[in-house]
């Protein structure tokens, strides 16, 4: 509908009226949406005359509402990977290089002067620039950020679920199941799952092991092998709706969240208190090294922590005051960036070294946490309930790009999409089962299409329309493919770590 509206705008002069498409061909407002690869999707407001009526102020949270996501989440394990120092700094360091590419994108339109470029989305300047390769390329790699998101909900779900059920159960049964593994002994208990059976649990806590009950309950409720499997159930055929308004009512859980996990974090830190050492390149029982050479894996995380380049047009579309685009775009990377390093500074500097390492530091922070912690445990609810309601609207987003490009109709038939949706949710299933590593998961993803949206893209397209107004010089030039190889070194370097 967009490329046909598109068309016939172009049969006729810009200031002439006739073809604008009227009112009840223009899909409602209800049926737009725009979306975050690891955050959320909310409904576009309607607009006329190509803008909106969006405050700065609306506008500003917007962008970091729809950029906050499920990566915050591994944030701190991020900084522990780099080094506290290392990472800090490569946290701004990469919020200024994402932003730049940001603006980039934003200024794309306005450097073509040939068309007119009013209703054009991201992909439509690429295609400009590239033909039909810049087109089915950049459908490649946003195809590739919100599978990788799905995957990564997926896992995370799985994970929320599990010790949802397991809270439930241990209360039940009155079981303290945090003796068989390593972990601080006060009144805020923190764990370190990754060290299996460090602890030495009691005589009481082996009689509770060898229970008949609790053995069933954990053969039928674990983590890899049966609980991935349990959402299979429950999510299926809510991807296979035609229309996903109905989930987009629960967007403002995505807020929610994040709102209650700053307020965790911070309730937490005051209650364990601040674990600091600097050691720049030797670790130590307890401390991590000021600089690693892992950090890679931060930058990774990062790329997909601060990705909204795809999307940005048309969120900034819906701003009022369109001078005030670029001012709010750099106010809003700046609330992202001050939110990751308050998160990522707090978790880690409260973890309490000693007697844990900071290496105990999970890919998802609040694994660190027994699941009988009750603020843990309402965390995982709300985080539980908001994914299970954009998890469809991420598949919606899948078929309309995929199924929507190949057939023209983004709902062929039930059998393609139930083989679509069925090709997703296995590939959930199988990494939550066989590889759980949300860090992983979100930095390989990130580099990935990071790789085409953030680094390659902005900076091409950029040095194209220097070239064609004869303005490139060397110096912008050498700066642009210096981007380029950074975006490449990000992806070839997660294989190596």
């Amino acid at each position: 509908m967009n490329k046909r509206i598109q068309y016939y705008s172009r049969l006729t002069t810009p200031a002439d009226k006739a073809l604008i498409a009227p009112d009840h061909v223009v899909p409602a407002p209800e049926e737009c949406y725009v979306y975050s690869p690891l955050g959320s999707a909310y409904k576009l407001q309607s607009y006329t005359e190509g803008y909106g009526k969006n405050t700065s102020l609306v506008t500003i949270f917007m962008i970091w509402n729809t950029m906050m996501g499920t990566s915050i989440l591994s944030i701190p394990w991020g900084i522990k990977q780099a080094g506290f120092t290392t990472g800090m700094c490569v946290i701004v360091l990469m919020g200024l290089l994402t932003l730049y590419c940001c603006y980039r994108v934003v200024k794309s339109r306005s450097m073509i002067c040939t068309s007119d470029t009013t209703t054009w989305e991201y992909p439509d300047v690429c295609k400009h620039y590239f033909g039909s390769f810049g087109q089915w390329s950049s459908l490649l790699f946003s195809l590739v950020s919100l599978i990788g998101a799905m995957i990564v909900y997926w896992v995370l779900m799985s994970n929320f679920l599990f010790n949802t059920g397991k809270f439930i159960f241990n209360f039940i049964h009155h079981i303290n199941d945090t003796d068989t593994v390593l972990r601080t002994n006060n009144s805020n208990p923190v764990i370190c799952p990754s060290a299996g059976s460090g602890g030495h649990p009691d005589n009481s806590s082996v009689i509770f092991y060898n229970d008949t009950e609790v053995q069933q309950f954990e053969k039928w409720w674990n983590k890899s092998k049966t609980v991935p499997f349990y959402l299979i159930g429950l999510l299926l055929p809510l991807l296979n709706f035609k229309s996903p308004s109905f989930f987009s009512k629960f967007n403002i859980l995505g807020t929610v969240s994040v709102l209650y996990l700053i307020f965790i974090v911070t309730l937490k830190a005051i209650r364990l208190g601040f674990h600091l050492e600097f050691h720049w390149f030797v670790p130590t029982e307890f401390f991590v090294p000021e600089i690693r050479f892992e950090f890679p894996q931060l930058t990774g995380v990062l790329t997909l922590a601060f990705f909204i380049h795809n999307c940005i047009i048309t969120l900034l579309k819906n701003n009022k005051n369109q001078e005030n685009n670029v001012r709010d775009l750099c106010i809003a990377y700046m609330l992202v960036t001050l939110t990751y390093l308050y998160i990522g500074f707090l978790v880690f500097a409260s973890f309490p070294s000693p007697p844990l390492s900071k290496d105990c530091i999970e890919q998802n922070f609040l694994d660190n946490f027994p699941s009988s912690d009750t603020l843990s445990f309402i965390a995982r609810i709300f985080l539980l309930f908001q994914m299970m309601t954009v998890y469809p609207l991420l598949g919606y987003l899948a078929r309309v790009q995929l199924l929507g490009h190949i057939f023209g109709d983004v709902y062929p038939s039930i059998f393609h999409v139930l083989i679509l949706n069925l090709f997703i949710v296995g590939a959930g299933v199988t990494m939550a089962c066989f590889y759980p590593n949300i860090g992983g998961i979100i930095r390989y993803s990130g580099a990935a299409c990071g790789l085409a949206f953030v680094f390659i893209y902005p900076s091409l397209i950029y040095i194209i329309s220097l070239h064609q107004e004869e303005r490139l010089t060397w110096a912008k030039l050498v700066f642009h493919i210096f981007i380029i190889i950074l975006g490449l070194a990000n992806l070839i370097a997660q294989f190596f770590m």
